[in-house]
């Protein structure tokens, strides 16, 4: 593949050098790393922090691109503690805010990608992992996952409650990765600040393939910059985060980066499973059938399942069974579910009765299900319940619902850019005073070409498979919420199952569940076992609990190999 030039020198002026030299010699670090300490220790001495005023006036749009003349790639450099309570350990580390450019296999710049670095030093004699960290849409910015999961600062929310919304507090974060991993979130093309570089513009990255292209380059060039020979590389991704990573992974291999592993959260693997054609209604049932014990889930939540369950994980299992052994019976019913159906096909009341009792799921919430009204208004009469956490729920009247009908989304979108205005200047010493920062662009996706493999909609399935024939010994890890009605966790495994149709291959795939929506580190009860289970995860441990390849279900008979898109 492509040759990238080192420019280190680049990404620091002169003055920041010599601070930097002086630095790492009078503490023995290497670039960009902090030091992890253990027990009490006196307090470190560190370099002034180095702020940066980013000038360039970044813009967002489907025709917009920066002239490759005023393209930089400086950065901001402060240097923090996280002392974890528990533990009384410390972690010195150093954040590196900026942007670098991606550049294609002729060296030609593509896009300016603004990223925010934690690194901290290496502890013991095993180079440290980094993991590439980055969110879905498609047309997000990392700022949920940095802000809302393992970073070492965190915004504290009371999901799945909105007690105090929308001020709610950036927090040392107990639960970070920063002692296991240096991370690095990356903003897409489009997205937080990062444009394309002219004559590409942003909506040249806005696609499958285009996007997972110039990611690559992205974390190419980012191991250029601040070269890693030895440590382990994954990558974490995040609702479209998840296809992109099955896309992402392969390409860079093929580019010499040799993967250890891949975090796949909230998954939506195959989009024909919630977006079938009218040619294929069977696939409707799928969806509808998939969806039902996640949504189980928030019944019982909301005490709509008579006897009430033991716990969340017994009832997904409960669930899981009665969607497959019932499958047939609601075939009738899945093309009227996504609106496909004409004219429309609803239960009787004997139907709904005979369902209840074989479910435990009481008839109103099986009305709100199948019946003609949207079920996140209708489970909880007088409430709109969230797409993202079913369990998050806000009267009809509430303010949270204006602009936004989940409430889910709406305990984050407002809060979170609020703190990432204080932050950006506070902590990471970042200014961008021409430039607003974008989370979420509608715009990108509208405007996206999810064409891939063939299809119209991607099935990356395909190019997960391809990931595990080039490199069959990298770890799989999925992470699912139980109340996610976004990517519901039972489709993820069907989809996972159709793995088992290729033979000789034995991946090493572990999938978690957790109470908890599609963010599912929002969840202080869930939080702390993903990190660890994450820890047990880049330690090459099995972790407890977690469902293994033989355990995947087998694939319903409508859907393709693995390795047929």
């Amino acid at each position: 593949m492509k040759t990238d030039r080192p420019m280190q020198a680049s990404i620091f002026p002169p003055t920041i050098r010599k601070t930097l030299r002086a630095a790492l010699a009078a503490l023995a670090l290497s670039a960009g790393c902090g030091a992890i300490l253990s027990g009490p220790a006196a307090a470190a001495v560190f370099p002034p922090d180095q702020p940066y005023m980013d000038n360039t006036a970044y813009a967002f749009g489907a025709s917009d691109g920066l002239a490759a003349s005023i393209v930089n790639e400086k950065a901001a450099v402060a240097y923090h503690q996280l002392t974890y309570r528990e533990s009384g350990k410390r972690v010195d580390y150093i954040t590196t805010t900026g942007h670098l450019t991606a550049a294609d296999a002729n060296g030609k710049p593509e896009a300016s990608m603004f990223y925010v670095a934690y690194t901290a030093k290496n502890r013991g004699p095993w180079p440290r992992p980094i993991t590439f960290f980055y969110n879905g849409g498609p047309g997000s910015s990392s700022i949920w996952l940095r802000l809302g999961s393992f970073a070492p600062s965190r915004v504290a929310t009371p999901d799945p409650y909105t007690t105090g919304w929308p001020d709610f507090p950036l927090v040392d974060n107990q639960e970070s990765l920063i002692d296991t991993t240096d991370m690095v979130f990356i903003d897409p093309p489009g997205t937080g600040f990062s444009e394309a570089v002219l004559p590409n513009t942003n909506q040249t990255f806005w696609g499958v393939d285009q996007d997972a292209g110039v990611m690559r380059d992205f974390i190419l060039r980012y191991l250029a910059v601040n070269p890693r020979p030895r440590s382990p590389i994954y990558l974490y991704g995040e609702s479209y985060g998840t296809p992109r990573t099955d896309v992402l992974a392969p390409l860079l291999e093929q580019a010499g980066v040799h993967l250890s592993g891949i975090v796949l959260q909230s998954c939506i693997l195959d989009y024909n499973d919630q977006y079938p054609s009218l040619s294929d209604l069977q696939r409707a049932t799928d969806y509808t059938v998939s969806l039902l014990p996640g949504y189980a889930e928030v019944a019982a939540f909301f005490g709509q399942v008579t006897p009430p369950p033991f716990g969340v994980r017994s009832f997904a299992w409960r669930m899981r069974d009665f969607s497959t052994r019932r499958y047939a019976e609601f075939l009738p019913y899945g093309p009227t579910f996504l609106g496909l159906a004409n004219p429309p096909v609803f239960p009787t009341p004997a139907v709904y009765a005979q369902m209840s009792r074989q479910s435990d799921i009481n008839v109103s919430a099986l009305q709100a299900y199948l019946g003609p009204n949207p079920l996140n208004t209708t489970l909880v009469p007088g409430y709109t319940i969230g797409g993202y956490d079913g369990r998050v729920s806000a009267p009809n009247d509430s303010p949270m619902l204006v602009g936004d009908s989940d409430p889910s989304d709406a305990l984050i979108a407002k809060p979170f850019p609020v703190i990432l205005s204080q932050q950006l200047p506070d902590y990471l010493k970042y200014t961008a005073p021409n430039t607003t920062y974008v989370t979420l662009s509608d715009t990108a996706n509208i405007n996206w070409d999810f064409s891939h493999g063939g299809l119209a909609l991607p099935d990356t399935i395909p190019d997960l498979l391809a990931e595990i024939t080039l490199n069959p010994h990298i770890k799989v890890l999925v992470e699912n919420g139980y109340h996610d009605l976004v990517t519901p966790f039972f489709m993820t495994e069907k989809d996972l199952g159709r793995l088992k149709s290729v033979s000789g291959i034995r991946p090493d795939i572990q999938v978690t569940h957790y109470s908890g929506g599609h963010m599912i580190y929002l969840e202080d009860t869930s939080r702390p076992r993903m990190k660890a289970d994450l820890v047990n995860y880049y330690e090459g441990r099995r972790i407890g609990g977690a469902m293994t390849f033989a355990e995947l279900p087998a694939p319903w008979s409508d859907m393709n190999p693995a390795g047929t898109p």
